[in-house]
């Protein structure tokens, strides 16, 4: 197996003509139609990004540090955003690619983009220009795969990204609640390169540059591939052999076996070969990509990035604004929760950039003319795991736990938190910066190995709240999302607040916790009500768990069983059960009222409902309760969402020109001429 090609730690024109690169990137974004490309003295290019985010030129955003990664190491690279999929006009935008077309369906996948947790259409897509909906279509990758494939038949199309990566193989899908095959089978795409991919889209890039075929791409490191019938697949010591598709498709035994065997080899030294067939075919899925060096992450974010969306947008792009003054120093997760998809995307080994990357990078902010002098965010997926690794490398190569701290923390993990603390303290010391906050994902049961690390947070990197994820207060909950236990958040919240008064500072914390997650039964939610009420928390949004593809806790939906033992899951999965468990946190909304009361009615707690101090409702209906369900009701009959009606408005979806909306159309035309 071919190792990634270490990337160069370049960050001066000098340096980089001493590597053998042609030139310092441009510090303009890159272009987005051939005008702009021909700015740059490019008359064709190398790689086309098709992505369904708007194009934003900041490491946050995939196509942006992909694409700068690339450009940085010689390839000339085009930018298509969001292109209207009903043709293949955008993707001739920049004529025939020389190497290959990189499709994305963006920074989410794009069926979690679109609908909520009740299957519903969301009302706005935060990677969008004015947050509109409907810019890219249901299950982008595919659409997006088909029409490279007849812009230019030949070139070979890579797909990467979150929604091709967490679907290379046979997976669960919440919103046809089917078992679906893998991504390149229905996107006929040629590789799927999962994970974050900076040094695996170089390394294809390089050898298809050297003459190489895309089939030649077969023996790299974090890329899946389908085999042709005839062909065979590779079969020694270093493979494992999956159940089938047909096998996981019809057995919830089966499916949860093949998603065991599949996250016990996710550690990149140890991993081996996936192979799982689709009737004649077998799709082949290589070891992860090796952890990036901490070189190669400061090249990464230390490459010319303007910071800004695109010039041709006129309307914001919502998810700019949430990080656009915010700095990573960090990716990847040892967390290992079941709900979550950092670990099986971003690895399980933590690569962090050096303090001097950090501290350049913060200077560069504090100096911009737009920057209003406060970091808004420090951290990555996990804002205190940073350099922290096992002690004992020789035993981390031959490691299978998929969590280095549940279900208790491994002694062999480094906890030290002294280099972020110093990243922090010269990070809010660099001119031009008035506060550097830590806005969200302090791992809480981490923090509490370091006082020194918890008394720095409340003094100087906290905004007036933090936000922290307990997740549940049920033992068998947390349980299953391997996370700690419930007291743990609160000998957290006890020393937080204490350091807080200690610094003289007023500040809270924000506590987020997910309903209907596999192993929450009503009791369990009621339970978590209790205690919120018990400690004063009104959460104003609710988590609604949403099985993603590849994840555990959406095995254990589709299956009822938790994948590494085989013992029964408890699931909330009638539609009427998650209501009642997203009621249940919400318990103090009036519009909530009656979906409590039958909550508790129904798991017996009666007690729970009077003028009681400990009484979550009270005995009688508020009229703010009266009035949400009188309003309710009209809404449903004026759009016909009661049994006895019929809607007349053709609802308007992500794919309007579809058949099936064709035909509702003619539908509502022809009895609205009968009513006539």
């Amino acid at each position: 197996m071919v190792e990634a090609t270490a990337l160069p730690g370049a960050y001066s024109p000098t340096q980089f003509v001493q590597l053998g690169l042609p030139e310092r990137p441009s510090s303009q974004p890159l272009p987005m139609n051939m005008s702009e490309a021909r700015l740059r003295g490019w008359d064709e290019l190398d790689i086309v990004f098709v992505t369904g985010d708007a194009y934003v030129d900041h490491p946050s955003f995939a196509m942006a540090i992909l694409g700068r990664v690339l450009e940085a190491n010689g390839f000339r690279i085009g930018i298509v955003a969001q292109p209207n999929w009903h043709d293949c006009d955008a993707w001739k935008t920049f004529g025939q690619p020389r190497l290959f077309f990189a499709i994305s369906a963006g920074n989410m996948d794009s069926m979690i983009n679109h609908y909520t947790a009740n299957r519903k259409v969301r009302n706005d897509d935060a990677y969008s220009p004015g947050g509109r909906v409907g810019l890219r279509p249901d299950r982008a990758t595919l659409a997006y795969c088909q029409r490279a494939r007849q812009a230019y038949r030949g070139v070979p199309i890579i797909a990467g990204g979150v929604e091709a990566s967490l679907r290379r193989l046979a997976h669960y899908d919440y919103w046809s609640d089917t078992v679906k095959r893998s991504i390149l089978l229905d996107a006929k795409a040629d590789l799927v390169a999962y994970g974050m991919g900076e040094s695996t889209i170089v390394e294809i890039a390089r050898r298809l540059q050297g003459g190489e075929s895309v089939t030649d791409l077969r023996d790299m490191r974090g890329v899946a591939y389908a085999m042709g019938a005839k062909e065979s697949p590779p079969n020694d010591d270093g493979v494992v052999t999956l159940p089938s598709f047909e096998e996981v498709k019809t057995d919830k035994h089966a499916f949860a076996e093949a998603t065991r065997r599949i996250h016990l080899e996710t550690n990149p030294y140890n991993a081996r070969t996936l192979v799982q067939w689709h009737d004649r075919q077998a799709v082949v899925c290589t070891p992860p990509p090796l952890p990036e060096s901490q070189q190669s992450m400061d090249f990464f974010y230390d490459l010319p990035y303007t910071r800004k969306p695109h010039p041709r947008y006129e309307d914001p792009i919502p998810a700019y604004g949430v990080v656009k003054d915010s700095v990573t120093i960090m990716r990847g997760c040892f967390g290992g929760c079941t709900y979550c998809s950092i670990t099986t995307h971003q690895g399980r080994i933590i690569q962090s950039r050096s303090k001097t990357s950090v501290v350049r990078e913060v200077a560069r902010l504090g100096a911009s003319k737009d920057f209003k002098g406060i970091v808004s965010d420090i951290g990555g997926p996990t804002a205190n795991m940073y350099e922290m690794r096992c002690k004992k490398p020789e035993i981390e190569a031959i490691c299978r736990r998929l969590s280095c701290v549940h279900p208790t923390m491994c002694t062999l993990l480094d906890t030290d938190h002294t280099s972020l603390i110093q990243v922090m303290r010269e990070s809010r010391e660099q001119k031009g910066i008035r506060k550097v906050l830590v806005a969200s994902g302090v791992r809480m049961d981490l923090a509490q190995k370091s006082p020194e690390y918890i008394r720095e947070l409340t003094a100087h990197h906290v905004g007036g709240h933090l936000k922290v994820a307990p997740e549940h207060t049920d033992k068998t909950t947390l349980g299953v999302m391997k996370r700690p236990g419930g007291d743990n958040f609160q000998k957290f919240a006890k020393r937080f607040n204490k350091e807080s008064a200690a610094a003289g500072k007023e500040q809270y914390l924000v506590p987020y916790f997910i309903s209907a997650h596999p192993g929450s039964d009503l009791a369990a939610m009621i339970d978590l009500a209790i205690f919120l009420k018990e400690h004063g928390y009104r959460p104003d949004q609710v988590q609604d768990f949403i099985p993603a593809p590849f994840d555990i806790a959406a095995c254990m939906y589709h299956t009822g069983l938790d994948p590494m033992t085989k013992k029964p899951v408890f699931i909330a999965k009638h539609l009427r059960d998650r209501k009642l468990q997203r009621a249940l946190m919400q318990f103090f909304k009036p519009e909530n009222y009656f979906m409590v009361r039958k909550a508790l009615m129904q798991a017996g707690r009666r007690d729970l409902i009077g003028g009681g101090c400990d009484c979550l409702i009270p005995a009688q209906p508020p009229a703010a309760a009266i009035q949400s369900r009188r309003e309710r009701a009209a809404k449903e009959a004026l759009h016909g969402d009661h049994v006895h009606s019929r809607s007349r408005t053709p609802a308007v979806g992500y794919r309007p020109g579809r058949k099936s909306a064709q035909r509702r159309d003619r539908l509502i035309t022809r009895d609205r001429s009968d009513d006539s």
